[in-house]
């Protein structure tokens, strides 16, 4: 399975251009480890993918990864790194990010992310303009 449709692929450029806090367009994980992405945008080069990073040690980190160094992981049992498909986001990253600096773990469980929304919420109100 290509990790990226061109369908895809057309969404994280378009949000590369634009400055913005973006709903994450695609979710990786690898199939037997704790590995997890959620990327929303992509750079022009084709290949720097930015988003949230968690590669299993209980610290999830907003960053970037190479598309062709994911791509190009062998895992066990001849298996690669994979997409969710049935992955659709809900919130934008930094909700998704709070989220998993509360829980230590990319997480989707919707009362996380709504507890994480809330704590953003109640940030910016509080934070002087």
């Amino acid at each position: 399975m290509d990790l990226l449709t061109p369908s895809l692929h057309e969404s994280l450029l378009a949000n590369g251009r634009c400055e913005g806090d973006h709903l994450p367009v695609v979710k990786f994980f690898n199939p037997v480890g704790a590995a997890t992405w959620l990327f929303s945008e992509l750079d022009g080069d084709g290949d720097t993918l930015f988003g949230l990073c968690d590669l299993g040690f209980g610290f999830p980190e907003l960053g970037s990864a190479s598309l062709s160094e994911i791509v190009s992981v062998r895992l066990p049992f001849g298996l690669s790194i994979e997409r969710d498909l049935s992955f659709a986001a809900t919130h934008p990253l930094s909700v998704y990010a709070e989220a998993a600096r509360l829980c230590g773990q990319i997480t989707q469980h919707p009362d996380h992310l709504a507890r994480a929304e809330a704590a953003l919420s109640r940030e910016r109100r509080h934070s002087p303009p």
